[in-house]
């Protein structure tokens, strides 16, 4: 039996803390007993992880990887690399690509790419042919491929009567490893939206760009909690960034309804006075907002209204993100700073952390037989060690991404991975990613 033996660590998951030494073997890819005595007359290769934390790995629902269609910004390899170097053993590859995912023929590409990744790449699909919000996409054939979200991410379903349809199409599915078909919405109402490259506010008046009001995502948001309580299949609201959205989503909760969501580490460790410098580096789809939104994004992480951590990862060619703020495209990186920012700008202990990045988002994405669970022997060994200490400075030059659009650049933060295991085999060692 070849072991990998994770030492001088301390363990946080479901289970609580414990500082034990791990081992895993690296055939079956599954945590085992660890032998007695020292890890190196039993190990094969010993991981140090001496004053860190060894957790589950990451889970992000929320990811955009540009292949096919547009790999000088990013592929499913490069992707992967930086979603091992940020701790994550999962990721939800997002369906806006050329072509879009929305054929089996497309989630099939994208499947095959993913058999060499460095971390498992969940695809989810769209809901609507070309994500158009038109036509609903041939769900059941996709779910039979293995797809469990589907999103019109970047557009949002506007049509609500078809988003019902969807919804009691999704809950009527029936697929062989009993995990739920989940719809994740993209929220906003682009009537309202529509010429808005900030969020609309006073910092938008000063700078003269167009405005996106914070009503554009509470609309929607509103929509599909009412939809959601009407057919009683699950809605996942996708980057929750205004504080009314929280508030929709917290009495939804508590009122019963099945209802989900995911805040981005931007919405938490950004405000729209950033774009005070007219770099599109900040320009991202939900915009930045508030001071008072970035609290209450904060304070619906810390109560549990908002489920999950998600980086909403979207690289851009530099030529791209250099044209003038009006004219670049939305998105930035967040794939390798998503733990650091979250340790960094969130009051919470390490086990809530643990719940936001990996054991919730995982049984939203059903992967939670492999992912996110509690590291105990006969578990797949998908694991993150995180020194929560370390401080480092984000230099773009050093992503692993094709991109360098990182808003974080020259940022001093805390926490960083030092090693990623994914399947049993150790991908990241020392925050060097290994292939």
């Amino acid at each position: 039996m070849s072991l990998l033996a994770i030492t001088g660590g301390t363990v946080v998951d479901q289970l609580g803390r414990r500082t034990i030494d791990l081992a895993v073997d690296r055939a079956t890819g599954q945590v085992v007993q660890a032998p007695s005595g020292p890890a190196a007359d039993w190990a094969d290769r010993v991981l140090d992880a001496t004053g860190c934390h060894v957790v589950p790995g990451f889970v992000d629902l929320h990811v955009h990887l540009r292949q096919p269609g547009n790999e000088a910004a990013e592929t499913i390899e490069s992707g992967s690399r930086a979603a091992a170097r940020g701790g994550f053993t999962a990721i939800v590859a997002m369906p806006n690509t050329t072509p879009c995912m929305d054929s089996a023929a497309v989630v099939s590409e994208v499947l095959a790419y993913g058999k060499s990744a460095l971390c498992e790449i969940k695809p989810s699909a769209a809901i609507t042919i070309g994500r158009d919000g038109e036509a609903l996409s041939p769900m059941g054939e996709l779910a039979d491929l293995g797809v469990r979200m589907f999103t019109d991410d970047g557009t949002g379903l506007q049509d609500a009567m078809l988003m019902r349809r969807a919804l009691e199409y999704a809950g009527s599915l029936v697929v062989d490893d009993g995990q739920p078909i989940v719809l994740s919405q993209h929220c906003e109402v682009t009537a309202l939206s529509q010429g808005g490259v900030m969020h609309e506010g006073t910092v938008s008046s000063r700078l003269g760009l167009g405005g996106q009001p914070a009503e554009a995502e509470e609309l929607m948001v509103a929509r599909d909690i009412a939809l959601a309580r009407l057919t009683g299949v699950r809605v996942h609201m996708q980057h929750l960034s205004t504080a009314g959205s929280v508030a929709l989503v917290r009495a939804a909760k508590a009122e019963g309804h099945p209802v989900t969501a995911e805040a981005c580490p931007h919405h938490f460790a950004l405000t729209d006075e950033a774009c005070a410098s007219y770099d599109p580096v900040f320009k991202v789809h939900p915009p930045l907002r508030t001071a008072d939104d970035v609290a209450a994004i904060k304070a619906g992480l810390a109560d549990g209204t908002i489920d999950a951590i998600a980086t909403d990862h979207a690289p851009h060619t530099p030529d791209s993100k250099e044209l003038p703020f009006d004219q670049a495209p939305p998105g930035m990186l967040g794939l390798e700073t998503a733990y650091a920012l979250a340790n960094t700008e969130l009051d919470l202990e390490p086990e809530a952390l643990v719940e936001l990045l990996s054991t919730t988002p995982a049984r939203i994405a059903g992967v939670a037989e492999r992912h996110g669970g509690p590291i105990e022997p006969g578990r797949q060994a998908n694991l993150a060690v995180a020194d929560p200490e370390a401080t480092w400075t984000v230099d773009r030059s050093a992503m692993a991404s094709n991109s360098v659009n990182t808003p974080f650049h020259g940022r001093e933060v805390r926490g960083r991975i030092r090693h990623t295991v994914f399947n049993g085999e150790p991908v990241v060692i020392d925050g060097e990613a290994q292939r």
